[in-house]
């Protein structure tokens, strides 16, 4: 994207899936920039309690993931932004503004104004307006941002005003999560690039590109060889049969994913917007077993998306139950029903609950698909992503309310639930 304001021209680019901060025309961020001696301060608005200090923005560190709170500065959760001021100390000739930051969702887009000055408080010029939201598509990825002027330099300023939007507001978080703030000084030091951390990425493609999975192992290396050889042809396979099975008209499934295995997260894997979190400690206990299916479940979030209906203020909120019962039977009954996962036992099944979510509803959903409505999931999935989903659906489908729908599928399972204890 390249845009100007006057003199002054705003370049900005974006990596979807590469971890490097590496930009074909941005330049990469700087360890010995002006702004690392600087003093950063707040002038309005409050810094978000999860995430870094004002010193995470030049301490020539960079995040190891696009969900790194700590390592990013950004605005508190709720408010629509605020503005920060750098003090270099003394007025020096600016050559470069540069700004970075890494999100997988909201939070990668920047969204400011830069101002300059000499007496810090109502001098300010401004020199550049920057909003590296896209115009379609997911906003996830890594941003920079870099200001220059045509002649070389942008004035001789001692402070810098940054007067930062949210970059949405239909939920508490769409502060940016601004990863370093670089100012070159024109006959300056030569920058010098900031150490990148050591990363392992792979990544796979569909068929024909379609779709790019960046399989981050960084944090565990001893599984790279698993997500090379056992994950990625999952991947490959398994995700053009999801997005196909949850069309809806008018939507495309995301087209660059992130999967990310964590050190240090607890659990099984967890998926916000186009990252998929994995518990390494849970996956190296599981690579024989559950592994490759609990991916395929987090596979049908990025694709099932019903977060975008949030937008519509005349939206119906999914139920839980639903989004995972969907992504439980795509696993259960499609990626491997011969592992029998959502079987419903003979114990348990006089008691058993249609809404009890995962295995349970996906267990319901296949008995409804099988007898009812072989388009249910698709078009279950449909209503839900578009926010139009009732309790009304099942009746409109089938001809039979959820009530006698559960009442019926509780009687079948009775009758051929499995007897295991």
């Amino acid at each position: 994207m390249l845009s100007s304001h006057a003199a002054v021209e705003v370049v900005s680019e974006r990596n979807e899936l590469t971890t490097d901060f590496r930009f074909k025309r941005v330049p990469p961020p700087a360890r010995n920039d002006a702004a690392t001696t600087a003093e950063f301060s707040l002038v309005e608005g409050h810094r978000d309690g999860n995430g870094g200090e004002l010193a995470a923005l030049h301490d020539g560190k960079l995040p190891r993931s696009s969900d790194a709170p700590r390592e990013n500065f950004f605005f508190a959760a709720g408010t629509a932004g605020g503005k920060l001021r750098l003090d270099l100390g003394r007025a020096i000739a600016i050559k470069q503004v540069n700004t970075f930051s890494w999100h997988a969702g909201d939070r990668g887009p920047q969204v400011y104004t830069l101002s300059a000055g000499n007496n810090g408080t109502d001098d300010w010029k401004k020199i550049a307006a920057v909003d590296t939201r896209p115009k379609s598509g997911e906003p996830g990825g890594q941003y920079g941002v870099s200001i220059a002027e045509s002649t070389g330099s942008l004035g001789r300023y001692r402070y810098l005003l940054f007067e930062v939007a949210h970059t949405e507001a239909n939920d508490p978080f769409g502060n940016t999560f601004f990863s370093e703030m670089d100012v070159i000084e024109a006959g300056g030091p030569a920058p010098e690039p900031v150490a990148m951390p050591a990363a392992r990425v792979e990544i796979v493609e569909t068929a024909g590109g379609a779709c790019r999975f960046a399989v981050d192992t960084t944090e565990a290396p001893d599984l790279t060889d698993w997500t090379h050889t056992e994950l990625a042809p999952v991947l490959r396979e398994w995700y053009p049969r999801i997005a196909k099975l949850l069309a809806s008209a008018g939507y495309a499934a995301p087209r660059n994913v992130q999967i990310v295995f964590s050190a240090e997260m607890k659990g099984v894997a967890a998926t916000g917007g186009t990252r998929v979190s994995c518990a390494a400690k849970w996956y190296r206990a599981n690579l024989k077993g559950e592994a490759k299916g609990s991916i395929v479940h987090e596979l049908v979030h990025v694709v099932q998306q019903y977060g975008l209906n949030r937008r519509n203020p005349k939206a119906t909120p999914t139920p839980g139950w639903v989004t995972e019962g969907l992504a439980d039977y795509i696993r259960w009954f499609l990626y491997e029903p011969q592992s029998h996962g959502a079987e419903v036992r003979a114990r348990d099944a006089a008691k058993a609950r249609h809404d009890a979510s995962y295995r349970t509803t996906a267990n319901f959903f296949n008995f409804v698909t099988t007898k009812y409505d072989p388009q249910l999931v698709t078009q279950l999935n449909a209503a839900a992503r578009a926010g139009t989903y009732t309790e009304d659906f099942w009746k409109q489908r089938t001809g039979h309310t959820i009530t006698e729908l559960a009442d019926a599928w509780r009687a079948n399972a009775l009758t051929s639930a499995s007897p295991r204890n």
